[in-house]
């Protein structure tokens, strides 16, 4: 793997944190750490954190979904806690055969994609 964490800058902590605790619990991912106002979350150390900072361009990030019930449990949790849809679950095969994803706007107004590819 090239990168060893990402943290992605949120304009509202508490937004974010209600946001990311939902959809990455989906995952089976939680919060691992907290440094200040930060917060890092991954299953066995952390790899993804969240930062307050001012938010230029959105982003586009994508999680790894161990299922296809998890990509739906992911965008279920995202549409309870904030975010909009951006496009709903289901097979996108221009992308790959078995490729199963959806996409969200997280308040921020991020893509945010959960993916298993089976």
């Amino acid at each position: 793997m090239m990168i060893d964490h990402f943290n992605l800058p949120v304009s509202d902590m508490a937004a974010g944190r209600r946001f990311y605790d939902a959809v990455l619990g989906a995952l089976g991912v939680s919060v691992l750490m907290e440094d200040g106002d930060a917060v890092g979350y991954g299953s066995e150390r952390w790899v993804f954190g969240l930062v307050p900072d001012p938010i230029g361009a959105p982003l586009h990030l994508a999680f790894a979904a161990p299922s296809r019930a998890a990509v739906d449990q992911f965008h279920e949790a995202g549409l309870r806690t904030g975010g909009t849809c951006n496009g709903a679950p289901g097979l996108r095969e221009e992308y790959g055969a078995g490729y199963y994803a959806c996409y969200l706007r997280d308040p921020d107004g991020h893509n945010i994609e959960a993916v298993v590819r089976d």
